[in-house]
């Protein structure tokens, strides 16, 4: 099969290093069809098939996807040539049936086996065909991604103005993690920092059983020492847009970020994908700067922001720096993966008279739905489909980041901006902003939110609140989630202690025990403040019940467990509550916290320890130890004294 392959350049589609098993079936007769089952992917190829979509066409020696497998369902016999739609077929097809071995016999969709964009891929999926998937566990792919990191000190002026930072790979933002879904991610992690330790979340990965991997200090791990590399292994699994970032102290926001883009199905079609768009909130001072101001007088106003890591900026009347700017093809729709990457600031998303349709919410995908705005909290991201369709307006638009200034303080709210190019054009736009109506940063409509994969959560409804905390302040200025405001130290790990089988956590480590596979929680938070809050959990997605003002035993709301809509990053209101549930369904010490930079570091999280016997499997002991006796040493030699949560 191979050589055959070989002989029809083929060998680049079918990647047949890989170790699966082949058949393949010649038959000159015109009528012959492959078996269609569970188990099997059909493919077709011939000499004499010619594909032609809306503006060209491509002969011969092509790979043919969805609308040759479309065709073969609808056509039975191929006697001499026949036309389906603008899809040609002749004689002397030859068939390729795949035997695929198949967990739980779950039938995946051709696109699943092929992968989508990287570069060792040919996309099977036409612009006009991503919707050819099916939800199911992923099979192993024997495909690995690799990526080498380096943490360093540096100077960088990304609105035109000189800062220190923390740059990944010299940049702010750090390279892109790019994978398919059911890929294996290797990245490897180099501290060079001058003088601090270090670590790499990656934000909204589930980590199925690789809880060690999940890159939290003082949680599952503790911080890498300078002049140590860290290896992180984990299974993409989802697909979808997200970042990582440092989980130590405040170096997230001082450029310890970058994108995570998992290619996968959609459930919109687009033509381009323009990967990674980054609305960040931004100061002259560093974030660890700007944390001492925090605690001690509350949230600081933000000088501006940036749009995948640019802005201009006026100072004192002297413009810096450059905008972000895309150029588009009239008529051709794009994906924009919106992430909000901010300390301290609740977006609202727009580009001038172009309407935006969103397919996904983290991870999830969901049924489409048009609006012309879209509110973004810290941590979430949004999949955004937008048309060039305003050319008879104009050649140029604004694409705005719009801070909600009812919980956030930023100096330049209106300036916060990137440009939209049609073709050759190069001006500054003289388009004019929508109204933005949500004001509240309670996040997008809730029944707007509609997960494409229908998930039932009534279970959750039968159970009572397993946890229901009142968010409120401690001492000085630290957070409390009901009356435990968390502390967890960097030389001693939750992951460790369960390694070493200590189950004796202080009451500051604020750990919920889950022990039992399947059980439900349903955690009910509380705000009595004026200030919104996104909360993320960590190792699973969990499903938004209920979310509103006022105290939730007053209001006593009905909750939503008929596919309500799940995510890892939800909004509490100010003055309300937010009502979650997820599954006992992945082991492992996972943190739940305030997506806030000011608040993560003053305590605003609580643990959950999950079916604490299998646990330890998932992590290695020795290397456990050699990273804590490493840290250990750098922090006693460099008199390092924790000052904050320890996450």
């Amino acid at each position: 099969l191979f050589d055959f392959a070989q002989h029809f350049d083929f060998a680049q589609h079918l990647h047949l290093q890989r170790s699966y098993a082949y058949f393949i079936y010649e038959h000159p007769q015109d009528n012959h069809q492959c078996d269609y089952r569970e188990d099997v992917y059909l493919f077709c190829y011939s000499e004499l098939i010619i594909l032609c979509n809306d503006v060209s066409c491509e002969q011969q020696r092509d790979f043919l996807g969805f609308s040759v497998i479309n065709c073969l369902r609808q056509h039975r016999l191929f006697n001499s040539v026949q036309q389906h739609g603008n899809l040609i077929l002749c004689k002397r097809h030859i068939v390729f049936c795949l035997l695929y071995n198949i967990i739980d016999k779950c039938f995946f969709d051709y696109c699943d086996f092929f992968g989508f964009h990287l570069a060792y891929y040919q996309q099977c999926l036409r612009n006009r065909d991503r919707l050819c998937w099916q939800h199911c566990r992923q099979q192993d792919r024997v495909v690995t991604v690799e990526y080498w990191l380096e943490i360093t000190n540096t100077t960088l002026a990304p609105n035109g103005i000189d800062r220190l930072v923390l740059a990944v790979n010299g940049s702010v933002p750090g390279p892109t993690i790019e994978a398919n879904w059911g890929d294996n991610v290797i990245v490897h992690v180099t501290n060079s920092l001058a003088d601090n330790g270090t670590s790499l979340h990656w934000h909204g990965i589930r980590q199925n059983l690789t809880n060690a991997n999940d890159g939290v200090v003082a949680i599952t791990q503790c911080p890498s020492a300078p002049g140590e590399t860290q290896t992180y292994e984990w299974r993409a699994t989802q697909y979808g847009s997200s970042w990582y970032h440092s989980h130590y102290a405040m170096q997230a926001w001082d450029g310890v970020f970058g994108g995570i883009v998992i290619h996968g199905p959609a459930t919109a079609n687009y033509d381009h994908d323009l990967g990674n768009l980054f609305l960040q909130d931004w100061d002259s001072r560093t974030a660890s700067q700007l944390i001492i101001v925090a605690d001690a007088t509350g949230p600081p106003t933000l000088e501006t922001g940036l749009i995948n890591g640019t802005n201009s900026y006026n100072d004192s009347g002297t413009v810096t720096g450059d905008r972000f700017t895309t150029t588009w093809d009239s008529g051709s729709s794009y994906l924009l993966r919106v992430v909000n990457v901010g300390v301290d600031t609740h977006f609202t998303f727009t580009i001038d008279n172009h309407t935006l349709q969103v397919i996904a919410t983290d991870f999830v995908p969901i049924v489409p739905y048009t609006t012309d705005s879209v509110s973004i909290g810290m941590g979430q991201r949004y999949d955004i489909i937008v048309t060039a369709d305003q050319a008879a307006v104009a050649s140029d638009f604004w694409l705005r980041a719009v801070p909600d200034t009812f919980c956030s303080n930023n100096g330049a709210p209106d300036d916060i901006k990137g440009i939209v190019h049609y073709g050759d054009s190069d001006s500054e736009p003289t388009t004019s902003a929508w109204a933005i109506t949500e004001i509240d940063c309670t996040g997008e409509p809730r029944a707007s939110v509609v997960p494409y994969l229908s998930l039932d959560a009534s279970a959750a409804g039968d159970v009572s609140v397993d946890d229901e905390v009142t968010v409120g302040f401690g001492s000085g200025l630290t957070w409390l989630l009901g009356d435990v405001s968390l502390v967890v130290d960097w030389q001693d790990p939750t992951a460790k202690m369960v390694l070493n089988n200590d189950t004796t956590f202080a009451t500051s480590n604020a750990v919920t025990l889950m022990p039992t596979a399947g059980d439900w929680t349903l955690l009910v938070i509380e705000s009595l403040f004026a200030v919104a809050h996104p909360i993320h959990l960590h190792g699973h997605d969990f499903y938004s019940l209920a979310s509103g003002t006022g105290a939730y035993a007053d209001v006593a709301p009905t909750l939503n467990t008929a596919n309500p809509p799940r995510r890892d990053v939800e909004m509490l209101p100010a003055g309300g509550y937010l009502a979650i549930a997820f599954k006992a369904d992945n082991p492992g010490v996972w943190l739940a916290h305030c997506h806030i930079g000011w608040h993560t570091s003053e305590g605003f999280a609580l643990q959950f320890v999950e079916q604490y016997s299998l646990i330890a499997a998932q992590y290695n002991a020795t290397t456990m130890d050699d990273q804590c006796t490493a840290w250990d040493t750098y922090q006693t030699s460099a008199g390092l004294v924790q000052d904050d949560s320890g996450i």
